[in-house]
């Protein structure tokens, strides 16, 4: 993930994504760069309008967002409802102990 984000450390820059600028970025960050990797990665960017598969991946990104919050809504309408019942139960299992 992190010769991802140096790719796009240097194309933020303007500078040209090659394995030479990779290398230095990770170096910098304290990463120890795996020469084939760095290799495979620039070989596969090779062609691609970097540009142009940012702005692809932020529109497909908040599609998600909207659903995730609603399942977030409903994990947390569940848990007050949950610990009642457990409550419930610890109370009514010490009243036995006594009772």
């Amino acid at each position: 993930m992190e010769m991802i984000y140096a790719a796009l450390l240097l194309h933020s820059a303007g500078k040209k994504v090659d394995e030479a600028g990779v290398k230095k970025v990770l170096e910098a960050a304290g990463e120890k760069p795996d020469a084939a990797r760095v290799k495979a990665l620039v070989s596969s960017l090779d062609g691609v309008n970097i540009e142009d598969a940012i702005k692809q991946a932020a529109v497909a990104a908040p599609v998600a967002a909207p659903v995730q919050a609603e399942e977030a809504k409903k994990e947390e309408e569940k848990k007050p409802e949950e610990e009642k019942q457990k409550t419930e139960e610890a109370a009514a299992g010490l009243s036995s102990l006594f009772g």
